[in-house]
């Protein structure tokens, strides 16, 4: 029998590690599980150095190559250089999403015209950006995995603009699986549940919802960012090669609860 899961000596590229509670880093631990060799990307130096130390402490060796996906010539130059070191991607995991924390609060009609820009540049388009970058490099077909979250669909307090970035970022994925199919390239969306992150600490009501799935959803509990970085390894191998252009509930279910 075939061993689906096996992602030995194939090359993923990773952006988004902020730090050892992110997403991204527990998407790391289990791609680096599977046999995976990681590319990891940063913006800016101060990240570069966390990131390091990260690698260091677990002895997870891995190209580490600077990338702002808000700059197109950061973008063309950190994939020149991947292309440059190992020739071939075979993923991608795109981990990115930022607002300003002013646009976090109060009401959304108040967003700005600047903070709305950014927070579409930032968390969706970025990733077709990158998609455009890393296609060349898919020569032998691939996937890309980008993470989402359940504002895109509901309006949740405090969420306001990232929830209408993640919309755009949900039908990016649809658009650019058509684009990207007939290159044997999938590429699909995880809409995790709320975990402690960094980037939960700008949500105003982020305590409130973790309470509210632990006594709604199906499983009755919260998920963690390893089951994540499970279903992105699976997303990554060849037990998902049918599936593109998804976005995939890890939420212990909420999703599907209605009005209760």
């Amino acid at each position: 029998m075939k061993d689906f899961l096996q992602l030995q000596d194939k090359h993923i590229v990773i952006m988004g590690v902020a730090n050892d509670r992110s997403i991204a880093w527990s998407v790391a631990q289990s791609l680096h599980a599977a046999g995976a060799k990681l590319i990891f990307t940063y913006r800016q130096e101060r990240s570069a150095k966390k990131l390091n130390k990260l690698l260091e402490k677990n002895e997870m060796d891995a190209a580490v190559i600077q990338c702002d996906v808000n700059d197109d010539e950061s973008i063309t130059s950190a994939f020149a250089e991947i292309k440059e070191k190992f020739t071939t991607v075979h993923g991608l995991v795109h981990s990115v999403a930022h607002a300003h924390k002013e646009d976090l609060n109060g009401d959304f009609i108040d967003t700005s015209r600047d903070g709305y820009a950014f927070a579409q540049d930032t968390s969706a388009y970025s990733l077709v950006a990158v998609a455009k970058a890393v296609r060349p490099l898919m020569a032998e077909g691939g996937s890309i995995v980008t993470m989402s979250y359940l504002g895109a669909d509901r309006v949740l307090d405090g969420y306001n603009v990232m929830g209408v970035a993640k919309a755009a970022l949900e039908a990016s994925v649809r658009y650019l699986a058509n684009d990207l199919g007939p290159d044997n390239i999938r590429i699909n969306a995880i809409s995790a549940g709320p975990i402690r992150t960094l980037a939960a600490k700008g949500v105003p009501s982020f305590n409130e919802i973790l309470s509210k799935v632990e006594e709604k959803a199906p499983l009755r509990r919260n998920v963690s960012a390893e089951e994540v970085g499970d279903m992105t390894t699976g997303l990554m191998g060849a037990l998902s090669r049918g599936v593109t252009g998804e976005v995939i509930y890890v939420d212990a279910g909420f999703n599907i609860i209605g009005i209760g």
